[in-house]
């Protein structure tokens, strides 16, 4: 769902998507290094703004079969679904957190080669009634 396909009432709702993280055998830890250092602080600037309700990640206690294995998942709540498709402020956030533009993408390029896949879902409460 897109926010010009949502219902009025819906957009100024929190709006939450999971991201999830699969890397290549030996490399989660790596992978969850570069993110701690490189895409946890400009999510914790956007916490801070507003744009983002709360960030939490989380990880497998025990391993799954190969098709369905994940290594990592954040979830982000978004203010609104308005905020969740405008990362304008990002580019600014990062020059601020990162003057060595340079390492930042070298590292932020190795985040992505060591991963085997990455799917965002987009995730709504279930209402069971009273």
């Amino acid at each position: 769902m897109f926010p010009q396909d949502s219902p009025p009432h819906t957009q100024s709702r929190p709006f939450a998507v999971e991201y999830y993280y699969k890397a290549r055998w030996g490399f989660a830890e790596e992978f969850l290094a570069l993110f701690r250092k490189n895409h946890w602080p400009v999510l914790q600037k956007q916490v801070e703004s507003g744009r983002l309700v709360r960030v939490t990640a989380v990880k497998p206690r025990y391993h799954a079969n190969e098709e369905g294995r994940w290594d990592f998942r954040v979830t982000i709540v978004f203010r609104d679904v308005a905020a969740a498709f405008d990362a304008s402020a990002e580019e600014d956030i990062k020059r601020q957190l990162f003057p060595d533009q340079e390492a930042f993408r070298r590292e932020e390029q190795r985040r992505f080669e060591i991963l085997l896949a990455h799917w965002d879902v987009p995730i709504q409460d279930v209402e069971f009634g009273p």
